[in-house]
C-alpha cells in the first residue's frame, strides 16, 4: 500500500445531522484559531495596562500556541483511544472557562496562566473535532468538509485581528476573551444533540504517552525561548545557541522515546509518510507567515503609523476577506489543479505580498501587501488539510489530525518569536528598520517554501483522492 493508494471498506450510513455537527464544530474551531490572532491588536494595550515587557508580550501569544501545539498530539491520541465525542466537550468546557479567567486577569501571571489553560482546552478540542469531521464524512463529502474546515480556520485568524481591534477600542481588551464565553456555552448545549456516539475502535487499550507529550512540549518551549532570547541578546549569543542546542537534544530524546515506548504518542512512520510530511510542512510555514502578517501589520499600523485599535482593526478587514477568498478559491480549484500547484501558487502570492511593504513604505503599502499575502496564505490551509488528511484511515484520524494541528500551533509560536526578534528595534519605537527586516525575511521564507512545496507534495494527489 502506497501513500497515495489507500483502500477503504464501505463505511456505515452517513449521519443525518453531519452538516449541522460540522457547523457547530467549525464555530468551535473558529474560536480556537481566532484566539491565536485576536490578541494581535490588543497586545500594545495589554502591555501598557499590565506593564509587560516585549518578551512577556510575545509569551501572551506563545503561551497559548505552545500549549495548544505541544499537547495536540496527546489530544489526538486521546481522541483515538477514548472517543472523540467526549473529548470535544471536555476541551470546549476547559477553553471557555479559561477564556473567562484571561478576561478577568489583572496581572501578567494570571494572564499567562489563563492563556496556558486556553491552550490546554484547545489541545483537547481541536484534534478531536477534526477527527469527528474525518469520521462523519466520506469521499467527495469529506473533501468538501475539509475545505470548509480549512476556510473557517484561515478566516478565523483574520477575523481575530478585526474583532480584536473593535473590542479593544470599545469595551476594552478583556472582551477579546470574554466573547468566547457565551459562544462556548451555546455550543456545549447544542453539540451533544448533533454528534453520534462514534465509539472508539474495539480492542484498543487506553494508554497515553505522557512522557512523550512532556518531551515534545518542552523541546518546543525551549526552542521558542531561544528565538525570543535572540531578539534581546542576538542570534549568535551563547545563551541563544545553548537554548537552541537544548531544544534539539530534547527533540532527539522525544524521537528515541517514541521508538521505545509501548504506546507511543506519535506513529513516526505516519509522520514520515510523504503526504503527511508535505501537509505538516505547508501548515507550519503557512501559519508562521500568517502570524508574521498579523503581528507585523498590527504593530506597524499602531506603534509606527499611530493608528488607533479601531482604525487598525478596520484596516484588517480586507485582510480577513482576502484570507477567506484564498481558502474558498483553493477549495474550488484544488480538485482540478492538484494540491502541489495550488500550494506553490499560494506560497508565491504570499511572498509577493510580503515584499510590498519592503519596496513601498507607509500604511497603504502594509495593508495592500498583507492583504495580498493573506490571499496566498488562506489557500495554504486548504492545501495542508487536503494533502495530509484526505486519505487517512478512520483509526488514525485523531492522530493525523493532531499532527496537522500541532504543526499549525508550532508555526504560530515560531512565527511570533521570530518576527518579534527581527522587529525588536522597531518595537522599541522610532524606526521602521526592524519591520523592513522582518517583512524581507518572511518574503524569502515564502519563496523558498514554494520551491520545497513543488518537490515535496505528491503530484496529482487531489485528483487521486477524488477518484479513490
Amino acid at each position: 500500500m502506497t501513500d497515495q493508494q489507500i483502500t477503504t471498506e464501505p463505511g456505515p450510513p452517513a449521519h443525518a445531522r453531519r452538516w449541522k455537527a460540522l457547523a457547530l464544530l467549525g464555530v468551535a474551531q473558529f474560536m480556537l484559531i481566532l484566539d491565536v490572532t485576536v490578541v494581535a491588536i490588543a497586545l500594545p494595550h495589554i502591555g501598557a495596562d499590565l506593564g509587560l515587557s516585549r518578551s512577556a508580550l510575545t509569551w501572551v501569544v506563545s503561551a497559548y500556541t505552545l500549549t495548544f501545539g505541544g499537547l495536540m498530539l496527546l489530544g489526538g491520541r486521546s481522541a483515538d483511544l477514548f472517543g472523540a465525542r467526549g473529548l470535544v466537550l471536555a476541551g470546549l468546557a476547559t477553553f471557555t472557562t479559561a477564556s473567562l479567567l484571561v478576561g478577568l486577569a489583572g496581572g501578567a501571571e494570571v494572564l499567562i496562566v489563563g492563556r496556558v489553560a486556553q491552550g490546554l482546552g484547545a489541545a483537547m478540542l481541536s484534534p478531536a473535532a477534526l477527527s469527528v469531521v474525518v469520521r462523519l464524512f466520506e469521499g467527495e463529502e469529506r473533501n468538501k468538509a475539509l475545505g470548509i474546515w480549512s476556510a473557517l480556520g484561515g478566516s478565523g485568524a483574520a477575523v481575530g485581528v478585526l474583532l480584536g481591534g473593535v473590542l479593544t477600542a470599545g469595551p476594552g481588551w478583556p472582551w477579546a476573551f470574554f466573547v468566547n464565553v457565551p459562544v462556548g456555552v451555546v455550543i456545549m448545549v447544542l453539540l451533544p444533540r448533533m454528534l453520534p456516539p462514534l465509539p472508539r475502535p474495539e480492542g484498543v487499550r487506553p494508554r497515553l504517552d505522557v512522557p512523550g507529550a512532556l518531551l515534545v512540549t518542552g523541546a518546543t518551549g525551549v526552542g521558542i525561548y531561544a528565538l525570543i532570547n535572540a531578539g534581546d541578546h542576538g542570534w549568535s549569543a551563547m545563551s541563544t545557541l545553548g537554548l537552541a542546542a537544548a531544544s534539539v537534544v530534547l527533540y532527539l530524546a522525544f524521537g528515541a522515546w517514541q521508538r521505545a515506548a509501548k504506546s507511543p504518542l506519535m506513529d513516526l512512520g505516519l509522520l514520515f509518510r510523504r503526504p503527511v510530511t508535505a501537509g505538516t510542512f505547508v501548515i507550519l510555514t503557512g501559519t508562521a507567515l500568517m502570524v508574521a502578517v498579523f503581528f507585523l501589520g498590527s504593530f506597524y499600523l499602531q506603534e509606527y503609523s499611530g493608528h488607533g485599535p479601531l482604525v487598525t482593526g478596520l484596516l484588517f478587514l480586507p485582510v480577513a476577506l482576502a484570507t477567506m477568498a484564498g481558502a474558498q478559491t483553493a477549495g474550488r480549484v484544488i480538485g482540478g489543479l492538484g494540491t502541489r500547484r495550488v500550494g506553490v501558487i499560494g506560497m508565491v502570492i504570499a511572498a509577493a505580498g510580503l515584499l510590498v511593504p519592503v519596496l513601498w513604505a507607509g500604511s497603504t503599502a502594509v495593508v495592500i501587501g498583507v492583504s495580498l499575502a493573506a490571499t496566498g496564505i488562506g489557500s495554504l490551509f486548504v492545501v495542508a488539510s487536503a494533502t495530509a488528511l484526505g486519505q487517512v484511515e478512520p483509526h488514525q484520524a485523531g492522530l493525523a489530525s493532531g499532527i496537522v494541528s500541532t504543526f499549525h500551533e508550532f508555526g504560530a509560536s515560531i512565527g511570533a518569536a521570530v518576527v518579534s526578534s527581527l522587529a525588536a528595534v522597531s518595537l522599541a519605537g522610532g524606526t521602521d528598520t526592524g519591520f523592513q527586516r522582518a517583512f524581507t525575511v518572511s518574503a524569502i521564507v515564502a519563496a523558498v517554501a514554494a520551491v520545497v512545496v513543488a518537490t515535496l507534495i505528491p503530484a496529482g494527489s487531489a485528483r487521486q483522492k477524488q477518484s479513490s
